[in-house]
């Protein structure tokens, strides 16, 4: 844009002093004036443009980068919460596994062993409460041959669930 103001000052500068004699030359010479002002002009509505791109593009980037912090503070907001719900988890399984070891202590070892291998075989869950006359294990009602041997059975026996093998505990609310 500098070269086309330079050329066509230039152009006006020899025309204005008079050195162009020939009509034909001066012609020419007011011609190339002329279109030098319409290529000038032309530039110059191509760098409006471009300047007018180049701010809705910065709003936007502006925007964008709102938008970037605002998601990035609620990733950060919901990360410090399960972080906060890690730690507690946390505690709370070591608070159990004592508690856990108090108990299985108590427990005659062929007992636990039988358990533990239980648990294994049943997703985590060696023994279910037997709560009217249903496993809560594998939640079927026991056949009443299967509650007769129950009811028979001493209270300090370990008894198991026929359809799931799971030891059964018993209380009130049994159904015996």
């Amino acid at each position: 844009m500098d070269q086309v103001r330079q050329r066509a000052a230039r152009d006006q500068q020899r025309l204005d002093s008079g050195a162009v004699t020939s009509p034909k030359d001066l012609s020419n010479l007011q011609h190339e004036i002329a279109s030098l002002a319409k290529r000038q002009g032309d530039l110059e509505d191509v760098v409006l443009e471009v300047m007018e791109r180049r701010e809705a593009a910065q709003e936007r980037v502006t925007e964008l980068t709102e938008r970037v912090a605002s998601v990035q503070s609620k990733i950060d907001d919901a990360t410090g919460r399960r972080d906060a719900a890690f730690e507690e988890i946390d505690g709370e399984t070591a608070s159990v596994t004592k508690e856990r070891e108090v108990v299985a202590a108590a427990i005659p070892a062929d007992l636990l062993k039988l358990y533990d291998k239980l648990r294994v075989q049943q997703g985590g869950i060696g023994a279910a409460k037997l709560y009217a006359r249903t496993c809560q294990g594998c939640r079927q009602e026991l056949a009443i041959t299967e509650l007769s041997e129950i009811r028979a059975a001493a209270p300090d026996a370990v008894v198991r669930c026929e359809n799931c093998s799971r030891i059964l505990v018993r209380t009130a609310e049994s159904g015996l």
